[in-house]
């Protein structure tokens, strides 16, 4: 059975459209965006007429937005797309969230579970012409006159998903959410002995509908010198998130603990080049996913098994042809395939 591949939208919303339309052909089934350097909203605007192609945020910070702002940014996007956008939600940690966002951090698994709650309280008050009531401890919202609410989507209610790493959050994305974004910062270890336990106590036996999406960090070239070049990008990548706490866990689990505050003392002395020298092609090869596109699309299926939906491939700051994200595109479709 093909599993379903979403690219990174990269760039602003001015490119989107026409990126998201050549993605597409490629044969590259959704698109999601990031909170980088653009909007994470406006490039899915922008892509969201593109026949048959999916959209998610991948992740829109929730803390610094109102869950009604959320709730409206969502349904338009799910109106616009016919029905396929997915609102991916994420924490970030806390000095971007105060000194980037200059908004407030505290209690982060509550936090978001209050928001998620809300979100979907929202939406179900607008699709079902429900009392809005919901009391959360970090969110009130009691109201909603009938001048405010769009009314029922005709689309449906978009699912709200969580970006998740450790168990706490992971394990309440499973509890209230639609789904769960892996974070990309992870490897084959950390997911099976960490995530999908956290998955299966937040389900605690429910039979409810939720999706599990992967996230890879790529590291994707068709000749030896192109895959080369790519994982000195991802190198750079992965030298970053490894000096940020949050993610020290999936480094524990890989025997590699100590190299997290040893990358987190490098980070503030702005010694990039030395981080990613730090980290060794067994890391690279435990964390991203390496070599041709075959080869790729053979690693994700061995990480993943039959556990996810489908998954979100992002290439790092290095050249990737378009030919390359065909076949790739073309190999998770297809199945099976060999490592060429």
């Amino acid at each position: 059975m093909g599993l379903p591949i979403d690219v990174w939208l990269n760039g602003s919303a001015l490119e989107a459209s026409t990126r998201a339309a050549q993605l597409r052909a490629l044969g590259v089934d959704g698109v999601f965006t990031f909170e980088g350097p653009n909007d994470v909203f406006f490039p899915l605007v922008a892509a969201s007429r593109v026949p048959e192609l999916s959209l998610m945020t991948n992740v829109a910070m929730a803390f610094p937005r109102s869950p009604v702002h959320l709730a409206h940014a969502a349904y338009d996007l799910h109106l616009l797309s016919d029905g396929r956008f997915r609102l991916g939600l994420g924490s970030q940690i806390r000095t971007h969230i105060e000194k980037r966002y200059g908004s407030t951090w505290s209690r982060p698994v509550e936090r978001m579970r209050d928001t998620v709650l809300a979100v979907k309280a929202i939406l179900r008050s607008w699709q079902t012409g429900e009392r809005l009531d919901h009391r959360g401890p970090f969110w009130r919202h009691t109201l909603m006159p009938p001048q405010f609410s769009p009314g029922p989507n005709p689309c449906g209610v978009p699912p709200v998903l969580v970006g998740a790493l450790g168990p706490r959050m992971t394990e309440m994305a499973a509890q209230v959410a639609d789904g769960l974004l892996v974070m990309p910062f992870n490897s084959a270890r950390h997911y099976r002995e960490r995530t999908l336990p956290a998955v299966a106590a937040g389900l605690d036996g429910s039979e409810r509908p939720f999706e599990i999406i992967a996230e890879a960090i790529v590291a994707m070239g068709t000749t030896d010198a192109e895959i080369e070049v790519a994982r000195r990008a991802v190198r750079n990548l992965l030298a970053f998130y490894g000096s940020t706490p949050a993610y020290r866990p999936v480094l524990a689990v890989e025997g590699r603990a100590g190299l997290q505050p040893e990358l987190n003392a490098l980070s503030k002395q702005g010694r990039w080049p030395e981080m990613a020298a730090r980290i060794d092609d067994d890391l690279v090869d435990a964390i991203a996913v390496s070599g041709t596109p075959a080869a790729c699309a053979a690693t994700i299926r061995e990480r993943f098994g039959d556990t996810i939906s489908r998954v979100c491939c992002y290439f790092p700051g290095y050249p990737v042809t378009d030919a390359a994200i065909a076949e790739l595109a073309a190999a998770l479709r297809g199945g099976a395939v060999s490592r060429s």
